[in-house]
């Protein structure tokens, strides 16, 4: 087949169809809307039923409860102390699911009698203060998550500020999405879910302490839900989800908010918000403080950028943090990131292999799960800024070849970005369905960086690859497909003018050419 490889936009731009089958855009802080019917019988059994199940997560329960293991099974390694608190992210399970789990792996199997998921207010305008959910259950697709009923009426009744509003959890996703985690990290510990929708120290604190008495003789985990950057791009998210996370190992609700106006001040482009659950961390950080957490670690952070399906032209940070009772002070270590490899760094056979492998795990948890690995920050080859293809064959044949130029994203990424649009953007073919993946090989071309040259002239059949650029249009073939074909190079260029849509002999004047070489290898070389 001559067509043999296809660019694509900036990673991430497959997302549009495939992803929106069951995917609610991290661009958003708001919930959609549950339907009547369900909403009013989550009313009448007091039960409240899914809003976002199929959009934040995936509704099918076997796919759910695959994310969720196998988030916990790549997180972080559990610390010795378990967590009083944790401050973890909301978004759409494939932006922040992996962070997410990392709090909930520290708590995972440890001993307690009740989860306090504290939400924030996306859907109801006008409310303000701290609403406790009475009902008795919070139904998912994993069933039904016990509501501690009494916890709820002891914290209306402790003179805190606590409400009654139904309203406000019909629909917020901020509570839900934890839900799932805490069924599978915690199975059979009862929740209390509260809706914070004030960021005012003095109320988060005044909430933090009557919460906090509520809670003295029980073996709590408080979980407060917050994404943090809304929406700068990725460099200016860094600096500023970095002093909020930094801010929020120091325990201090006022500090907090302090740091959060600072950076909100600060002018940076996109930046609307630091952190949509600021209400949330504070009566978190107070209650822990009082329950006797002396220690804030940050666990991990990251931003929708750091993902295979992330734009970072706009992006939401994310981060998790856990409170606990050991030796005082602050640890921030996780947020350094490793030194990118230098530009001379060379794959290994046993990172190709790596690579490939992450290939195909990114298709197979997609299919499983609606959902895909997180790779994180590497200093490797692998985490080095790189361009790259991601074929797919069947059976010999060509099934989808789609690659992405700039050096703008770690190979790692770039390779998992490819490997799904090669799968589900490739115009030229079908959707790949999962039936196919046993009979699929995978080939990757790492690409050096494009070079301007004067001509066709100096293009090296067999060693370069090759665009051209001509009236707004642009085809690139990869250096293997001159050869592969049989074609000299009079006619490699006829044939990228055509691919280009350009007229087959356009190549002989006004058009700009540059060239590449590509490393490539494919799965059969290691079996």
């Amino acid at each position: 087949m001559t067509n043999r490889a296809k660019r694509t936009p900036p990673a991430g731009a497959w997302l549009s169809r495939a992803a929106a089958l069951f995917l609610f855009s991290a661009s958003t802080c708001s919930s959609p809307a549950t339907t009547g019917g369900e909403a009013r019988a989550s009313a009448a059994s007091g039960e409240r039923a899914p809003a976002v199940a199929g959009q934040f997560y995936p509704g099918e329960s076997a796919k759910l409860e695959g994310a969720v293991k196998s988030f916990l099974a790549d997180a972080v390694p559990v610390r010795a102390e378990p967590p009083i608190a944790l401050v973890l992210p909301h978004a759409s399970y494939v932006f922040s699911g992996q962070i997410a789990a990392d709090g909930w792996r520290q708590a995972q199997g440890r001993s307690y009698d009740l989860i306090v998921i504290l939400g924030t207010n996306h859907t109801t305008p006008g409310f303000y203060g701290a609403s406790v959910f009475t009902g008795g259950a919070f139904r998912t697709p994993l069933g039904s998550a016990r509501v501690d009923t009494k916890a709820a009426r002891r914290l209306l009744l402790a003179g805190g500020g606590f409400l009654d509003d139904p309203r406000v959890h019909e629909r917020e996703h901020s509570i839900e999405v934890h839900v799932p985690f805490a069924q599978i990290a915690l199975p059979g510990v009862p929740i209390l879910p509260i809706v914070v929708s004030s960021e005012d120290p003095s109320v988060c604190i005044r909430l933090g302490r009557a919460l906090a008495g509520v809670l003295a003789n029980r073996r709590a985990l408080i979980v407060a839900s917050s994404d943090l950057s809304h929406y700068p791009q990725y460099p200016g998210a860094l600096v500023s989800d970095h002093a909020v996370l930094a801010a929020m190992t120091r325990l201090a609700p006022v500090g907090l908010a302090e740091t959060a106006d600072t950076e909100l001040r600060a002018g940076l482009p996109g930046l609307e918000t630091c952190a949509c659950g600021e209400g949330a961390i504070m009566v978190a950080m107070e209650a822990a403080k009082a329950l006797g957490a002396k220690r804030g670690v940050v666990l991990s952070s990251a931003n929708s950028g750091d993902t295979a399906v992330g734009d970072r032209a706009r992006v939401v940070g994310y981060g998790a943090v856990e409170f606990t009772a050991g030796e005082a002070g602050a640890d921030t270590a996780a947020l350094a990131r490793p030194p990118e490899p230098p530009e001379s760094a060379m794959l290994e056979p046993a990172e190709e292999k790596r690579l490939l492998a992450l290939a195909r795990r990114t298709l197979e948890r997609w299919f499983a799960t609606s959902t895909v690995p997180f790779t994180r920050a590497s200093s490797s080859a692998s985490g080095r800024r790189q361009g790259a293809f991601v074929t797919l064959y069947a059976h010999g044949e060509l099934r989808g070849c789609v690659g992405h130029m700039a050096e703008d994203l770690p190979l790692a990424q770039t390779v998992q970005a490819m490997a799904l649009a090669a799968a589900f953007e490739d115009s030229r073919f079908t959707p790949l369905a999962e039936s196919e993946l046993k009979d699929l090989e995978i080939e990757i071309s790492a690409l050096t960086p494009l070079e301007r040259v004067s001509g066709p002239e100096a293009v090296q059949i067999g060693r370069d690859g090759v665009e051209i650029r001509k009236d707004g249009r642009a085809a690139v073939f990869l250096p293997q497909v001159a050869v592969e074909q049989g074609w000299d190079r009079n006619a490699l260029m006829t044939n990228l003018c055509l691919k280009a849509g350009l007229p087959p002999d356009a190549w002989k004047s006004g058009a700009e050419f540059f060239t590449f070489r590509a490393i490539h290898f494919r799965e059969s070389q290691f079996r």
